[in-house]
């Protein structure tokens, strides 16, 4: 089954936690701190994958998620950092994410790497926060949970030579003739329910690759029928064959109605350089069409040449002259896609937001202070007095107090939830 698109929950690793830990040896009472840091989480990254053609395996699994750090030990060791996950994605693949739309890469180039989301940052360790007025600190910090996000995939075909063409027009039997694919061909419309594609030798060393996709009927453009579907895979492609059918009851009104649905969905796909073939001149409807199809295709500026896929009379004169206009063509630019984070801080990382709830419970909203509240170890007096002096410099507990925050209210900073007091020991 081919599958063109799909939609993905995607997580980094978790970075692991700094170690609170004191030298100790025989003879030596007095150790210093030697808690090391914890190892950073592991990235997720999208690899494209040249021998794949279809996004079927991200409907069987739909969760991925990278390795987390590992924590801090002893002797300042740091903890290793969680493996990579990378995921291989067929070529012409387009990730956004879901819940805005944006596109976040356009993974074209083969074996191309885009490190879409960064693992959780590793704790420090309190060997890192000794210094000369506290050289035995019992403070370290919890590693930073990873990123989360759903996007969505969806697969262009990336083929040299696309064919158009009205449903049953003999694309797929014109693909079976001068590749190894083996479309489904049958004499109704709509046999073709996705893409195929085939590698046609031209001569003993070239080749060219033929997308055949699914038949267009009129409101393409709108996305009846298979329309988006069709025109989405044939953006990429970069010479068009637009196959009649001979026996067609009006052909040159079917070119017509199917150039105006390129048109209507992209200028660019109506631009692309077209040859018009006139297929089954093994046919008596065909023969008679010819001549008349030929002086209106030739007057409207478009090349013109007449075939019959099923006996195979001028196919391969038609596959010279289809990579003849290939070769003429400028090189194609190659993509050039950055290393993407998805999640960017705000301009003020230490910008923040109170957000009062029902029942006396009170929200705290921004970057830093949630990470700084996800890394600290609220057990531990000294690592809670150290967040408690981070609120008075951030002018978080006065903008609390001026909000109306009372004895005993919860306040909640991501999903820690501490009790708020007027009066505290740091």
């Amino acid at each position: 089954m081919f599958y063109d698109e799909a939609k993905i929950y995607i997580r980094s690793g978790d970075g692991g936690n700094g170690m609170i830990s004191f030298w100790r040896e025989k003879f030596v009472p007095l150790g210093g701190p030697d808690g090391g840091d914890g190892g950073d989480g592991g990235a997720l990254v999208f690899r494209v994958n040249p021998k794949m053609n279809s996004l079927a395996k991200f409907r069987r699994t739909v969760h991925f998620r990278a390795s987390p750090g590992v924590n801090g030990g002893r002797s300042n060791m740091t903890g290793a950092r969680g493996d990579d996950l990378v995921l291989d994605v067929p070529p012409g693949t387009i990730i956004r994410n879901a819940e805005t739309s944006d596109i976040i890469a356009d993974l074209t180039e083969p074996y191309l790497e885009v490190k879409l989301i960064e693992g959780g940052r590793g704790g420090r360790g309190n060997g890192k926060f000794a210094s000369s007025t506290n050289q035995a600190p019992r403070t370290a910090e919890r590693g930073v949970l990873g990123t989360e996000m759903w996007v969505e995939m969806e697969l262009k075909l990336i083929a040299d030579v696309g064919l158009a063409g009205k449903p049953n027009a003999g694309k797929s039997t014109f693909l079976s003739r001068v590749s190894s694919a083996k479309p489904k061909v049958a004499a109704y419309p709509f046999t073709t329910l996705a893409p195929n594609l085939g590698v046609v030798a031209i001569g003993d060393y070239e080749s060219i690759v033929i997308a055949d996709i699914p038949g267009l009927i009129e409101g393409a453009a709108d996305g009846v029928g298979l329309g988006h579907d069709f025109l989405r895979h044939i953006e990429r492609t970069r010479v068009l064959i637009h196959l009649l059918a001979g026996d067609a009851p009006e052909p040159l009104e079917d070119w017509k109605a199917i150039n105006a649905e390129l048109e209507r969905y992209s200028t660019k796909l109506i631009d692309k350089p077209q040859i018009v073939v006139l297929n089954k001149i093994d046919m008596a409807d065909g023969i008679a069409w010819e001549p008349i199809i030929q002086e209106e295709v030739e007057a409207a500026g478009y090349e013109f040449m007449a075939i019959s896929a099923i006996t195979g009379e001028n196919v391969q004169q038609l596959l010279y002259r289809v990579k003849q206009m290939i070769d003429e063509l400028p090189e194609p630019e190659t993509a050039v896609v950055d290393e993407v984070v998805v999640i960017t801080p705000d301009d003020d990382p230490n910008a923040f937001s109170i957000e009062k709830l029902p029942y006396g419970e009170w929200a705290v909203h921004g970057e830093t202070i949630e990470r700084i509240a996800m890394q600290t170890y609220f057990h531990d007096l000294e690592n809670a007095r150290r967040f408690q002096r981070k609120l008075d410099r951030m002018g978080i507990n006065e903008a609390l107090v001026n909000a109306g925050v009372q004895p005993g209210d919860t306040v909640w900073f991501n999903d820690i939830a501490l009790e708020w007091q007027n009066e505290v020991d740091y």
